[in-house]
Formats: structure tokens, sequence, C-alpha cells
């Protein structure tokens, strides 16, 4: 396909060749009948875009954001109308709030039917309003090109985020000559020199900083950039929540995560630090441990520099002493240009307090129960490839790899900021399908995997290899937890009855193993990696240890002297 050719084309191969026109080299599916002619075009693409077929929209669309969130790129998924664009709307809200470029296409009615209230009519811009950054619908085969490519610019520029695109059925059909539009060349927001010289001051003068690291699009050479800034200045460094990636957590100066679950320590520590200097972070629900952490109104004795790409977030509910508008790895560029410490850091006492709360909390404690899954995920670790990629889901089980284990600097880790359970598993598909060549580990509860575990099947039509570890506790963990809080003992919706999840992925002609005891993981994942298969293991943990801080016992005692 000419990339500027005005052969008349139907709208089917227009919005398959703009996908080309905007890099896309894949695509995830979930098909139907709404769409056929833009599948048509993909066929005619096939040599350009690898299309992959999923058995569920929303796992559709969790796979396309897991590529986003690996490549920096938009990930492109397609789904039908009405119940495909439903099932797909988590993977939609899991892109806002996790701030990843996606552009999620759907099929639509035949627009002269439109308000009729047709089969499987929905309006798209009214469901999709408050969940993407921008919704748009195709009726006119003509603006192609126009629509696509201002839909890529959307997804990627300020804070990234998910688009979506509706395409009616007969505008697929129609053929009009017009040219395909290519990515346009936009240089990113960078600081000012006189912002950069202001943050440099704040630090001077601050007795007890705290870096805190989020936010999407960080390229290698940025997490570089950024590592080597804290190190040389000794600033103790913590991440939001599930954003583990961003920073060497096996290094003298990591803090730990801020996010559900947090260290109680590192909780105190970030309220008594004097400055905060976010990079990156929405500073968000979770990263603020709800609005409670930092100081709201700016004119107490903390301040905050806050790095962002979008001005609109910055002071939405902290007002900073700083705020710098920045696209994160133009601000590394030009943070790698500033001139290096001439001596010791006055903070560096207060760095080795910060990081010493980090070591402690990753100290396995003595669960009771014939496996210890802290030891046992540090033992995992030292084994793991140095650019393994982990897919987290969300629950309690998520809270275990948080506190006992440390990502190394080439290490991926990606996880729903919004909470979405369902996510690790296609996240890990879609990671695999991105990187065939990495290890990808999905971490699940078994609650979250029965939500989206047959997505499994698409690796093996796929033809790759994830390894999926799920934590079998009989329950929904952190419900029931809050459950034995608020209502000691009166168990209610929250307990589970599972399969046997090695048999699972035997059905499948995968491979299978199931953990009950310590010493058992490590061997469990090394055959699980010897047989080249996809392969589920089963880590069957202790229900009564329902946190990794707490029995059901602990928090029904808790609960009763609440109500008394």
């Amino acid at each position: 396909m000419d990339g500027m050719s005005t052969t008349g084309r139907t709208g089917g191969q227009l919005l398959a060749d703009a996908l080309v026109a905007q890099g896309v080299t894949q695509a995830f599916c979930v098909p139907g009948e709404s769409y056929l002619d833009l599948l048509d075009g993909l066929y005619a693409n096939s040599d350009k875009i690898a299309l992959t077929t999923c058995r569920f929209e929303a796992g559709a669309v969790n796979m396309a954001e897991a590529y986003g969130k690996l490549t920096g790129r938009p990930g492109v998924a397609l789904v039908t109308r009405g119940p495909g664009a439903c099932h797909a709307a988590i993977g939609v809200h899991v892109a806002m709030q996790d701030s990843t470029p996606l552009v999620l296409i759907v099929g639509q009615i035949p627009f002269a039917e439109t308000d009729r209230e047709s089969f499987q009519e929905v309006d798209y811009r009214r469901m999709f309003g408050s969940v993407a950054k921008w919704v748009t619908q195709i009726d006119d085969a003509a603006r192609i090109p126009e629509l696509m490519a201002h839909a890529f610019d959307v997804a990627t520029s300020g804070r990234p985020g998910p688009v979506v695109i509706a395409i009616s059925e007969e505008m697929q059909k129609v053929r009009v000559q017009v040219p395909d539009i290519g990515p346009a060349e936009v240089a990113p927001a960078h600081p000012s020199p006189a912002a950069l010289e202001k943050m440099l001051a704040l630090l001077d003068a601050a007795e007890r900083p705290l870096v805190v690291l989020g936010g999407s699009r960080w390229s290698a050479e940025t997490r570089r950039i950024v590592r080597e800034f804290c190190v040389a200045r000794d600033l103790p460094v913590a991440v939001g929540f599930r954003r583990q990636s961003l920073y060497d957590c096996t290094l003298p100066n990591y803090a730990g995560d801020l996010g559900v679950g947090a260290d109680a320590g590192l909780v105190a520590k970030a309220k008594q630090a004097d400055l905060i200097l976010a990079l990156g972070t929405r500073i968000g629900e979770p990263v603020s441990q709800g609005y409670t952490l930092f100081d709201m109104a700016g004119q107490g004795g903390q301040k905050i520099v806050h790095v962002y790409p979008d001005q609109a977030e910055i002071g939405r509910v902290y007002r900073p002493a700083l705020g710098i508008t920045a696209e994160i790895n133009a601000f590394a560029e030009a943070l790698a240009k500033l001139p290096a410490p001439t001596g010791p850091a006055r903070w560096s006492a207060w760095t080795k307090e910060v990081h010493a709360a980090r070591l402690k909390q990753a100290e396995a404690p003595d669960y009771a129960g014939p496996l210890n899954l802290a030891r046992e995920l540090q033992a995992l670790e030292k084994v793991l490839p140095p650019d393994t990629i982990f897919t987290c889901d969300a629950g309690n089980f998520a809270t275990w790899p948080n506190r006992f284990m440390h990502l190394t600097a080439e290490q991926e880790f990606l996880g729903p900021t919004n909470g979405a359970m369902g996510y690790a598993v296609p996240a890990a598909i879609g990671a695999k399908v991105s990187f065939p060549q990495r290890t990808v580990i999905g971490l699940v509860g078994d609650g979250g995997f029965l939500m989206t575990g047959q997505e499994i099947a698409t690796a093996f039509q796929a033809g790759v290899a994830p390894i999926v570890l799920v934590f079998n506790n009989g329950m929904y963990g952190t419900i029931r937890m809050y459950q034995e809080r608020a209502y000691p003992g009166r168990v209610s919706g929250t307990k589970l009855t599972n399969p046997d999840f090695a048999k699972f992925i035997e059905s499948f002609g995968g491979h299978g193993e199931t953990v009950e005891k310590d010493g058992e993981l490590v061997p469990a994942f090394q055959r699980a990696v010897a047989s080249g298969k996809p392969a589920v293991i089963e880590v069957r943990v202790n229900p009564e240890q329902v946190t990794h801080r707490a029995t059901i016992s602990d928090l029904r005692a808790q609960g009763n002297v609440k109500k008394h």
C-alpha cells in the first residue's frame, strides 16, 4: 500500500491502511459482523499488522493495554458493537486510570438506523465519555485518515490514555479517494531552565526529601537518567501504585511502594518529608493514601515539586510549590544536563532511615502453615531472568510480591491501578505476544483467574507460553478482609469453589503444577519454563493468612473491639 495512494478504497481498507500509516504492527480482537470490512482490510495488511484473536473483549483490550504499557505506543484492540463494547469497557477504564495509550475500535450499527434502538445500538460517545480521553464515530469514509490520525495523537499526547472510535457498518463499504495521513512530528514539552533552577533550589533547601515516581511511557533511558540523578544525590525513592518498573528496587536508596497496602513505615516517613519530588505521577488516591499523606493546601512545611505532562493535573488536588509541565522523557533529557552534586548529601542519614524501613518491611515473617509465601517468592526472584515481565491482578495476594520482592532495572511490572480483577492473565499473554523471547509471569488470585483465565486459550493459538501463578485461598480475599473488619465472623458472598487449576491448563495441552509446601515453587517454576508450554502453577496458600500482615482471627478480633 502506497502511503499517499489516492486509488479508491473501501472504508474498511482505509481503516486498516490508517493503522499501518500510524505505525501499528500488532492488534488484538474479538471479531464481529459489524466490522467485517475492516477485518478484510487487515487481511490485506497481514504482512504489516499481526492480529491476535482473543476469546473475550475485556481480555483483548487488556492485552492491548499491556502492549501500550510495555512499548509506549498505543495498544490497538478491535471489538464488535453492543455487548462487545460493553465487555471492552473495563479495559478502557484500566487504560484511563493507568494513563496508557490505547485505541479501541468498535463496530457500529448502520448510521441510517441511529436512534431507533436498533440491534445492539449504543451511543458510544455517552457510554465511554467519562472513561476515555476522546470518543468519536466515523460515518463518513472520507474522514477516516483525519480522525484516525487524530485518535493516535490524542492517545499519546499530554497525559496518555484511551481513545474509542466507533465505525458505522455501511461506511466501511463506501469507496472514496483520499490520501493516508501519517503521524505528526511533535516536539514534547520540555521544562524551562528557570523551572529546573527553582527545583534544584528547593532540593538544596530540603532536609528530608522524598522522590515519588509514577506515570507511563518512561523509556529505558529515562529510567536510567532518573536513577542516576537520585543515586548521585542519595535521594530516597518511592514508586507509585503498581509502578515498580520505574526504579531498581535493589538499590540502597529504594524506599518502597506507595499504594494499596503500603508499608506503615514508609507512610510515616512520607508524612515527615519536607520536600516531595513527584515525577510523572498524578499523586492520586492510592499514592496519597486516600488524600491524607501530603500537605494539600501547600501552606505547611512540606513542599511539592510536581512534574507532569498535563498542566491541568498539576494543582488539581495538591497545590505544589513548583509545577513543571513536561513530558517525562523530555524532562529526563533536561535532568541529564544538570551539573553533578559537588559534595555529599546532607540528608544521607534520612535516606538510610527510609531504606532501613523498607528492608525491615521486606523481612519474611514466620507465617503459620506448610508454605511461607514470602520466602517462596524471595527464592523465586533469585532465579528469574533480569528482563522478566510480571503482570499482576488485583487482590490481597498482590501485596505479597509488592512487599517481599524487588524488581531490578530491566524487569517490568504491569498492574491495573484501578484495581481491576481479571487483568493479569490477558496482560501476560499480551506481554508475551509483544516480547516472545522474555519470560512473562502472571500473578493472579483464584478469583481473578476465573474471571478471564479462559483467555489462556489465546496463548496456545498465538503460540506463546506465559507462566501464570494462581494464588488459591478459596475466597475473594480482599472483600473477606474488609468483611471480617466490619462484620466479624459473618461470611457472606466471599467463599469460592475452585477447580484443580493444574488440570485446567493440562486440558488445553499446557503444563500444570501445584505448590503446597516450602521449597516447591522454584522447582515447579523451572519445570514450567523447561516445558516450553503455557503453564499454570497453582499456589495453595493458607486461607487463614488473609493478608500479609493479618490473619482472619486478627481481623475478627479487631472488628469485635470496634463494635464494642
